[in-house]
C-alpha cells in the first residue's frame, strides 16, 4: 500500500502539473518501470520471516518440554528461553563455533539429512556435576570433556531429543535420533559451508548455571515440509490434533472412573420414636409392591429401571429402561 497523501501535498502536486513543473506523461512513464531487488547469491533467503517464527513457536514449546521433563534427571529448577531465530549460512555457524564444543548430531527421520543441536560447554559441565552428586556448577577453566562424561552428556541430550517429537508433530511425524556428540566442530560438517540454515538459540538455566543452546536446521533438511512451516497451517493442525487428543484423554480417562450404582427397594417414612424401637424380626412396610419395577441410580441420578433378580449366588437387577435427560 503506498503512502497516503495529506490535502496539502494533493494541492501542491495539482498545482505543479498545472503550472507545467511536472509532466504527467513522464511521471506515468517513470513509474511503471520494474523495481529492482538486490539479491545476494551468496546467502538466498530461503527461509522467510514466517518460517523463522513458526520454528520459534515450535521450539516455545519444546522449551515448555524441556522446563518441566529435565529436572526429573537433573533435580535442579531449569528455565528454558527461544531467544531468536535467524537464517546464516553454514560456514557462518561453524565458524563461530569454539573447541571444546558439545554438538549433538541428529537424525531427523523421515527427513533427509540431519540437525545439530550445539550445547554450551558450561551447561555440559553443569549437567556432568549435577548428575554426580554435585551442586551443579561448571568448571573454573575450560577443558575437554572426558569419555565418562561424555556418556553422561550424551544420556540427557538423548532425552532432551526425544522431546522433540511432540512440538514437530503439528509438521511432520519425526522420529530424531542421536548420531554421536561431536567435541571438535571440524567433524561435523554435515552439509556444504555454503548451504543455508535456520538457527533457533535457545535459554537455558540450570538452577544458576545460564548458557545457550542453538538448534541448526538446514534448509535441505527441511525442504520437504517448507509449506507447512507457517503459522496458520501449524495453529490449524495444532487445533485439530488437540481436540482429537484431548477428546481421546477424557474418554480414557472417564472409563476408568468408579461409580456407585444403587438399586432402591423402595421407600418409606416412620418416625425417630419408631426407628429407635425397631428390632431383629421388625417389617418395614415400602412403597413398592413385589412385581414393581426398581429406580437404579448412577451417582444421585436415576438412569434406569430394572427387575430384581439373581445371578448365581448374589442378587442382580435386569435393566428395563434407560432414563434419558428429557426425560427426567
Amino acid at each position: 500500500m503506498g503512502d497516503v497523501l495529506s490535502q496539502s501535498e494533493i494541492d501542491n502536486l495539482l498545482q505543479a502539473l498545472s503550472s507545467g513543473e511536472i509532466d504527467a506523461e513522464e511521471m506515468k512513464s517513470s513509474s511503471s518501470e520494474k523495481q529492482v531487488k538486490d539479491y545476494d547469491f551468496a546467502r538466498p533467503s530461503k527461509f522467510s520471516k514466517e518460517h523463522l517464527r513458526t520454528l520459534e513457536i515450535i521450539f516455545e514449546h519444546y522449551g515448555r518440554l524441556l522446563s518441566t521433563n529435565l529436572p526429573v534427571y537433573l533435580r535442579k529448577n531449569v528455565q528454558v528461553e527461544v531467544m531468536n531465530s535467524e537464517a546464516v549460512t553454514y560456514m557462518e555457524f561453524s565458524n563461530a563455533l569454539s573447541n571444546p564444543v558439545l554438538l549433538g548430531i541428529v537424525d531427523f527421520s523421515p527427513l533427509e539429512g540431519s540437525i545439530i543441536m550445539e550445547m554450551a560447554s558450561k551447561l555440559g559441565y553443569a549437567i556432568v556435576d549435577r548428575m554426580l552428586g554435585g551442586e551443579g556448577e561448571p568448571l573454573d577453566k575450560v577443558r575437554d570433556f572426558s569419555e565418562i562424561e561424555l556418556s553422561i552428556v550424551e544420556r540427557i541430550m538423548i532425552a532432551c531429543i526425544e522431546l522433540l517429537r511432540e512440538p514437530w508433530q503439528n509438521v511432520v511425524d519425526v522420529v530424531p535420533r542421536l548420531e554421536r556428540i561431536e567435541t571438535n566442530s571440524q567433524f561435523a560438517q554435515i552439509i556444504s559451508p555454503s548451504e543455508m540454515i535456520a538457527i533457533v538459540t535457545v535459554n537455558i538455566k540450570i538452577g544458576e548455571v545460564e548458557g545457550l543452546m542453538n538448534v541448526c536446521l538446514p534448509y535441505i533438511t527441511l525442504e520437504p515440509v517448507m509449506d507447512k512451516l507457517n503459522t496458520k497451517f501449524w495453529y490449524s493442525n495444532m487445533q485439530e490434533r488437540e481436540d482429537f487428543e484431548y477428546k481421546d484423554n477424557i474418554e480414557a480417562l472417564i472409563s476408568k472412573a468408579t461409580i456407585p450404582v444403587k438399586a432402591v427397594l423402595g421407600n418409606n417414612a416412620i418416625s425417630v420414636g419408631d426407628f429407635g424401637a425397631l428390632q431383629v424380626g421388625d417389617i418395614i412396610r415400602l412403597d413398592k409392591k413385589v412385581d414393581n419395577e426398581l429406580d437404579i441410580y448412577v451417582g444421585d441420578m436415576k438412569k434406569f429401571t430394572a427387575l430384581p433378580g439373581s445371578s448365581g449366588n448374589s442378587y442382580a437387577v435386569r435393566i428395563t429402561t434407560v432414563i434419558r435427560e428429557e426425560e427426567e
